[in-house]
């Protein structure tokens, strides 16, 4: 019967102590986050164990380990995991946040390590490392490294790495390595790399590379390298390399290469061969030019080499060979016109107009 209420006042006692560990455990944590809310609410930090490493609840502003805070404000350095929940005031200007950053929309001056951002990753200055953002991942400068935004990713300066943007992707200045975007890909000045995107590529300046755009590639000044485009293609000045475009491409000083597409191709100076559904021209063109309907030359242009189309349309001189149904040139330096009709207009009256063939007889 003794043992029997000895056991009794145990299973009592154990259950005590059970309630009061839990009491316990609840009144701590409530006095952490007590600790964190009033931390947070007047700028302040609680560190443990020391004032610059370790633990940190609240705005610590130079701190090396695990930091929790509600919005960074006139921070400095921060080395490790930092956890805030807000983005930053604009007082961080020179903020420097090294290793896991982690909330809904981290940010610094400058960024290095992974960061990660449920609204996007915003760095004043560098962002390097990985940054991934589900709405968008940032620089005011330059972006480093591997970086997913969302909705889009940029930089003000220069983004290099991999960057890849669910809708856009963008640098101010230069846009280098392997760039991946769902709709477009541009930079103020160069792009140089494996570009692809769904929509289109541009380049204020030079576009360099392996290009592969669903609906347009164009640069201010050069396109280099391989580029393919599902409408067009373009340069403000010179394009070098292979280029095939759906409907047309173009350039207005010079093509170097290989340009191919489903209507329309020419530059004022080719120098390798143009291929294209409907029509191909230019005034100096140097090379091989195959088109379904016409090869046009500008008045008083030369063509040098091998010209096949329905209609080859020359009011310059020929050196090389023309062949189509129709035949027009100015001149024949040296060259022939094989065709149905074979007009050249400088031949006295009656080698003009020839069947068959035509030359400077």
């Amino acid at each position: 019967m003794i043992s029997l209420k000895k056991r009794r006042l145990r299973r009592q006692c154990a259950t005590f102590c059970r309630n009061q560990s839990r009491v316990g455990g609840l009144l701590i944590l409530l006095t952490l986050v007590f600790l964190i809310l009033t931390a947070a609410l007047s700028a302040q930090s609680l560190n443990l164990p020391a004032r610059h490493w370790g633990i940190s609840f609240g705005n610590s502003q130079k701190f090396t380990g695990l930091r929790l805070n509600y919005r960074d404000r006139g921070i400095e350095k921060i080395n490790g995991i930092n956890l805030t929940l807000w983005k930053p005031h604009g007082e961080n200007r020179e903020a420097v946040v090294n290793g896991l950053s982690f909330g809904l929309l981290p940010g610094a001056a400058r960024m290095n390590g992974l960061q990660f951002g449920l609204l996007g990753v915003a760095a004043e200055k560098t962002a390097s490392g990985l940054n991934l953002g589900l709405v968008g991942a940032g620089s005011g400068a330059n972006l480093y490294g591997l970086n997913i935004g969302g909705v889009g990713a940029g930089a003000g300066g220069n983004a290099a790495g991999i960057n890849i943007a669910g809708l856009g992707l963008g640098a101010g200045k230069n846009l280098t390595g392997l760039n991946l975007s769902g709709l477009g890909l541009g930079a103020g000045e160069n792009v140089a790399g494996l570009n692809l995107s769904a929509g289109g590529v541009g380049a204020g300046n030079n576009l360099s590379g392996l290009t592969l755009a669903g609906l347009g590639a164009g640069a201010g000044e050069n396109l280099i390298g391989l580029t393919a485009a599902c409408l067009g293609a373009g340069a403000g000045e010179e394009i070098k390399g292979i280029v095939v475009a759906g409907i047309g491409v173009g350039a207005g000083k010079r093509i170097t290469g290989l340009a191919a597409a489903g209507l329309g191709t020419g530059a004022p100076e080719v120098n390798g061969a143009l291929i294209s559904g409907l029509a191909a021209g230019g005034k100096n063109l140097t090379g091989i030019f195959l088109a379904g309907g016409t090869i046009r030359l500008s008045r008083e242009g030369n063509l040098r080499g091998l010209a096949i189309s329905s209609f080859n349309y020359l009011p310059g001189s020929l050196q090389g060979l023309s062949l189509g149904l129709v035949n027009y040139a100015w001149k024949v330096e040296k060259g022939f016109q094989l065709g149905l009709i074979n007009i050249i207009k400088s031949n006295p009256r009656a080698t003009r107009v020839l069947p068959v063939i035509n030359t400077n007889w």
